[in-house]
Formats: structure tokens, C-alpha cells, sequence
């Protein structure tokens, strides 16, 4: 019969730890409990970092990868938006009517005709000449040629988006074609400067400046330039992160031409005379002056000496 004991021996976690380094290894170098322990820990760590390591990588690429496919899209974008808008703008200038073809060929005719002069309707030289001495004459020219010419003057109150103001053109109106209507035509002298910003971006300045410097144009084509310069104006400010003016908004550029309140009046050129505004005497010489008529209980002596 055989017989087998079983010994259950304590298990002593600090008696192991005490004896644990006594364990050795002929094929390898001593090794202690612990090393082995923070040596595994030490392991999975390093794997564990290598791991999230290699991850963010990967993810710092793609975020990269998309940031400049969202860079390529934003510049072909950019780039798209301004060519759209100069073709629109080059589309719109280059349509005319034969009333406008006219009216542009006298303004320009009473322009050029005034530089030549040296002076304008004031008197004063042409360099300084006043504004309001070129639209009078261009309009005198035009009724001359027989339209219906007139210098207006647009006032609009202030709003929420707008500040109120006011300013001064000339127009046409025309009704020779009765199916139409009545057409009206704008004429503006300084028409580019109306639309330049100081801080603008090179692509709204050759926008700009494709603009004519004399305007001459009828509602519907003014008011489609102001749409696409305006919408230019808005992008320009958001690509520089700058705000955007009131005056340089749609409504309020819409307002200086094509406002409700508009007083139309025929002006004609002023004479040098009448540049200060007094109302000039006639001037007497005063050799024909008969002083004794003047002051008749003053006698006066004459003296000849030779």
C-alpha cells in the first residue's frame, strides 16, 4: 500500500523577497526579482510610448495633409472668385448703347476742351478747377446737343448699416424710345476714386482699376459695377481680417447715385465774376465824378504848379 504525505509549507511574501536573490542561473548572469518586474514594466512602457508615439505621427501628417489641401482649395478659390469678377466687370463696361456713346463722346469733348483753356468756369487755373464748374459745363454742353441734362444732388438719412450723406452728379433722361420708357443715364467725372481703398489687396486694385475715370452709363449698368466692386471690396477686407467700412458697403454706394431723394437742377457755367459770390457794382472811374454834385457846401481851391 503506498502512502503519500502532502507538507504545506507557509508561503511568506517578505521570506521570498529576503531569499529571492539567492536564485541564480548558471547560463546567465544573476538577476533579482525586481528587475525582473520593473524590467517587464519598463518594456511595456517603452512599447506602449513607441505605439503613441508613432500614432501622433501619423496624425500630425495627416493634419498636415489636410491643411494644405484646404490651403490648395482656399487659392484656387481665391483665384477663381477674382478672374469671375474682372470678366464680369470687363463684360459689363464693354456693352454700350448709342445714347450712351453719345453723351460719353460730348462729356469727353467738354473735358478735354477745358484743359486746353487753362482755366475753368471760376477763373481759377485748371490744376485747382472745382468740380462744380466741370459739371456745369459738360451739362451746358449736353443741352446744347439736345438732351436733357441735369446736375443732381442725392441726400439719404443714416440707418443701422449706413451713415447719412450726400453727393453730387449729372444725369441724363432720355424718352425719344417710348416702348422703353424713361432711360436714364449717369455721368460721373470721378468715378475709380469713388471705389479706391487705401488698404486694399493687389487684386481689388487691378479690379479698380480697370474702372473708367469718367462713368457714363445707364442705371442698370451702374448699379451692376457697384454690385461686383462692392462684393470684391467685402472679400478683400475678409482675406486681410480687416472691418469693412459703412461707406464702402453696397447700400451706401447705391445711395450716392440711385437714391430716392434726388434734386435734379440745370446749372450753368459761372463766370469768373461771380466766383465770389458777391454781387459786383459797377465800377466808375473817378475822373467822371463831379465832386461838386457830390458834396455841394465844399469849396475847393485849385492850385496849378509848374
Amino acid at each position: 500500500m503506498g502512502f503519500s504525505a502532502r507538507i504545506r509549507i507557509p508561503f511568506d511574501k517578505k521570506h521570498l523577497m529576503s531569499n529571492v536573490n539567492r536564485f541564480e542561473f548558471h547560463d546567465q548572469p544573476a538577476t533579482s526579482f525586481s528587475d525582473m518586474v520593473f524590467g517587464f514594466l519598463e518594456d511595456g512602457d517603452s512599447s506602449s510610448e513607441s505605439t503613441s508615439s508613432e500614432g501622433c505621427h501619423e496624425n500630425k501628417i495627416l493634419d498636415m495633409e489636410e491643411e494644405e489641401e484646404e490651403n490648395n482649395g482656399n487659392v484656387e478659390e481665391n483665384r477663381s472668385f477674382w478672374e469671375n469678377q474682372h470678366q464680369l466687370l470687363h463684360a459689363i463696361l464693354c456693352r454700350t448703347s448709342s445714347l450712351e456713346s453719345s453723351i460719353r463722346s460730348i462729356t469727353k469733348e467738354a473735358l478735354k476742351d477745358m484743359q486746353m483753356a487753362g482755366n475753368c468756369g471760376c477763373g481759377r487755373p485748371m490744376a485747382a478747377g472745382c468740380r462744380s464748374c466741370l459739371m456745369a459745363e459738360v451739362s451746358s454742353r449736353l443741352r446744347n446737343a439736345g438732351h436733357d441734362s441735369s446736375i443732381c444732388k442725392t441726400k439719404w438719412r443714416s440707418s443701422p448699416d449706413i451713415p447719412a450723406g450726400e453727393h453730387t452728379f449729372m444725369d441724363v433722361i432720355d424718352n425719344s424710345v417710348s416702348k422703353r420708357g424713361e432711360v436714364r443715364v449717369i455721368i460721373e467725372l470721378n468715378f475709380r476714386e469713388e471705389f479706391e481703398m487705401a488698404k486694399a489687396s493687389e487684386e481689388y486694385n487691378q479690379l479698380a482699376h480697370k474702372l473708367p475715370e469718367v462713368f457714363v452709363g445707364k442705371v442698370e449698368r451702374l448699379n451692376s459695377v457697384i454690385k461686383i466692386l462692392c462684393v470684391a471690396a467685402k472679400k478683400c477686407m475678409k482675406e486681410k481680417k480687416m472691418h469693412l467700412g459703412p461707406w464702402r458697403k453696397q447700400r451706401y454706394m447705391q445711395a450716392k447715385w440711385l437714391a430716392k431723394t434726388c434734386e435734379r437742377a440745370t446749372s450753368t457755367p459761372p463766370s469768373p465774376a461771380a466766383h465770389s459770390g458777391r454781387l459786383l457794382r459797377p465800377q466808375t472811374s473817378m475822373l467822371t465824378v463831379d465832386l461838386k454834385e457830390m458834396l455841394p457846401d465844399v469849396h475847393c481851391t485849385a492850385a496849378v504848379v509848374w
